[in-house]
């Protein structure tokens, strides 16, 4: 008969995404509890889990309004439910049969940056719908900087001309939180990223617009401020499971981490203390992120106990991947206790991807 740990481990065969729910409820409890003592809207970002059943655990901790970054995704928690949801990403204009349809189902928003597509959606939209307007306050992925009020109010102004479309406010992600590291770097973006809210929002109001709703969302930030004080809503996504690149970055603890992939050893290479994993970009990603020692690194390898996967040594980590393979550089003395075909657990860079990948998860 084979040892209880023996069993346990012979339960996974192949690359399986775990979940552990304990700790993703108390992720959840905490940025709720923080949000509501804040007096802001708490809409979480769904594209993190993408999953019906995730959604739920939220659900039960009364969150009802929820971020997504698609159509598609949007009309997916629709049909389970859901139905006040903000589509923060740009609208694209050649899905407008069926965001009309989704207008139909749900208290839906959008996201604009420009001129021409507002007039489209003021053409073609057939029932109201809320309108935010994409503010870039560093990030330099997407929106109008901060500093082109002149802009921003123009685009106000176009909004309020059509019957169908309502100003809902300014909504940025300060994205470029995660290139920074430390709760003292983190909080000197939060605050000039709420600094360069405010001034458009007085701006605006001061040439007669009457109500500017701010709404904010990266989960580096949100999860190292305690206090929400003059937004209107918080959207992170990642902060339910968090991963390697939040460790980090030190906006979580290890015990905050909620997912891992558990992956079968298949093959040892002695002479340079690596191990082969059935686990690859395919699965993981092919993100990475510098670690401590300025080296690429597609996340921290820990060991598993049949139950839940071990603590995380920096010392040992993915070094390399390719399709199917993931190569672990491994001190010495873990790499001796772990034979071929025993499972070893990986904390992902990114957890989004990862949980997109596998879409299939097991919950510990």
């Amino acid at each position: 008969m084979l040892p209880k740990q023996d069993e346990e481990n012979m339960k996974i065969s192949r690359p399986t995404l775990l979940i552990d729910k304990q700790r993703a409820l108390r992720n959840i409890r905490k940025m709720a509890g923080k949000a509501a003592r804040s007096g802001v809207i708490f809409r979480p970002h769904f594209k993190t889990h993408q999953s019906a059943r995730i959604g739920m655990w939220s659900k039960k901790e009364g969150i009802n309004k929820i971020t997504v970054s698609s159509i598609e995704m949007a009309r997916f928690f629709a049909d389970h439910g859901w139905d006040d949801i903000t589509v923060a990403f740009p609208v694209n204009i050649l899905e407008i049969k069926n965001i009309n349809k989704l207008i139909r189902q749900v208290t839906l928003q959008l996201l604009v940056e420009s001129e021409e597509t507002i007039k489209f959606l003021g053409k073609n939209i057939i029932s109201p719908v809320g309108i935010w307007i994409k503010v870039d306050v560093g990030y330099h992925r997407t929106g109008i900087l901060w500093d082109r009020q002149d802009d921003i109010l123009r685009l106000i102004q176009l909004i309020n001309r059509h019957d169908f479309l309502n100003f809902s406010g300014l909504l940025t992600h300060a994205g470029h939180a995660y290139h920074v590291q430390g709760i003292p770097r983190l909080r000197l973006v939060y605050e000039d990223s709420l600094d360069k809210l405010f001034k458009i929002k007085k701006i605006l109001m001061s040439a007669g617009v009457q109500e500017v709703k701010l709404s904010y969302g990266d989960t580096p930030t949100c999860s190292i401020i305690d206090n929400f004080s003059g937004l209107d809503e918080i959207r992170p996504g990642n902060f339910i499971f968090y991963d390697a690149m939040q460790l980090l970055i030190g906006s979580c603890c290890e015990d905050d981490i909620a997912l891992a992939l558990a992956c079968p050893v298949v093959a040892k290479h002695v002479h340079r203390n690596e191990l082969i994993i059935h686990g690859g970009a395919v699965h993981l990603s092919k993100e990475s992120v510098p670690d401590q020692n300025r080296q690429n690194i597609y996340g921290y390898a820990t060991s598993w106990n049949g139950h839940h996967w071990g603590p995380v040594s920096r010392d040992n980590y993915v070094s390399s991947l390719s399709q199917e393979h993931g190569i672990i550089r491994a001190h010495s003395t873990f790499f001796k206790q772990i034979k071929t075909g025993d499972i070893l657990t990986v904390i992902p860079v990114h957890s989004c991807l990862c949980m997109n990948l596998m879409r299939r998860f097991r919950v510990i």
